[in-house]
């Protein structure tokens, strides 16, 4: 049932905007800005009607929850890592919660995601994420449930912490990666020139491929940027923090799937923003 559950996703415009509402699983405090009430976070998100919101187990049980058939679809983040603290750990960890696509399974998931990171200098987490998707593949299969693999390419922590590295030379490698290793689904970072990202759809053979949302940056900004990527042959974004810090997320969620699903400019998706 892998088709029925990416139809939930990408719906019939064949687009995806998933919001992601999953910080707090880094145990990260300043993750959590927008997000300490998930009640209500959830709830306003879901009320604008994404195609998805990404939730950790934890979580996930309140988007569920909420009556009717026009819920978003649930994706769900199977991993865990503490990565994004500056200073690093003295030792660091990437791995998949208990039972991921089994749990994803139980709560009507329509997707799981999972990390394929590269930090500076740290081969052991970008080894540990290998062998977690490795684990979830098969597992996917069996269960006919879809792959998101999110390769991600960081700066050096020293620099910020949680700071991406645009540079298209190191993300098209990881990509093809996440790839090869069996993902249905491509969530990829931005590249520095946003005129370059045909490279990263040419370069996922097909799959795919969601627009990560980076650090937070102003209305006309972001929109301006989603409607470049969606004409360079991404199939859609996956939003965090553009939403969830915005101070009206409900607004910038339904500009963005205005762009996302109708293709319309940035400008005349502003309205939405009153």
């Amino acid at each position: 049932m892998k088709t029925a559950r990416l139809n939930r996703l990408f719906g019939t415009s064949g687009n995806c905007f998933d919001v992601a509402i999953d910080h707090g699983m880094f145990n990260e405090k300043t993750f959590l800005g927008g997000i300490e009430n998930m009640r209500d976070a959830i709830r306003i998100v879901a009320d604008a009607r994404p195609d998805a919101i990404q939730l950790p187990p934890g979580t996930a049980p309140i988007l569920q929850a909420i009556p009717g058939k026009e819920r978003p679809a649930l994706v769900l983040r199977t991993d865990i890592a503490n990565v994004y603290g500056n200073p690093l750990p003295r030792s660091l960890f990437s791995e998949v919660i208990d039972r991921p696509v089994e749990q994803a399974m139980v709560l009507d998931a329509a997707c799981v995601v999972v990390n394929l990171l590269l930090l500076p200098d740290q081969p052991e987490i970008h080894r540990d994420c290998v062998r977690n998707i490795n684990a979830l593949k098969r597992e996917c299969e069996i269960m006919g449930m879809p792959l998101m693999v999110e390769p991600l390419v960081m700066q050096d922590n020293s620099k910020g912490g949680y700071m991406v590295n645009g540079d298209i030379d190191l993300i098209l490698p990881l990509v093809r990666q996440a790839v090869e290793l069996g993902a249905d689904i491509i969530k990829a970072d931005p590249c520095d020139n946003v005129q370059d990202y045909h490279r990263v759809i040419e370069i996922a053979q097909s799959l795919p491929v969601l627009v990560r949302g980076g650090g937070k940056v102003s209305d006309r900004e972001i929109l301006d940027r989603t409607a470049e990527l969606m004409k360079q042959g991404a199939r859609g974004i996956v939003y965090g923090r553009n939403v969830i810090h915005n101070a009206n997320p409900a607004g910038i969620t339904r500009a963005l799937m205005a762009v996302v699903h109708e293709g319309v400019s940035a400008e005349a998706a502003m309205k939405h923003l009153g």
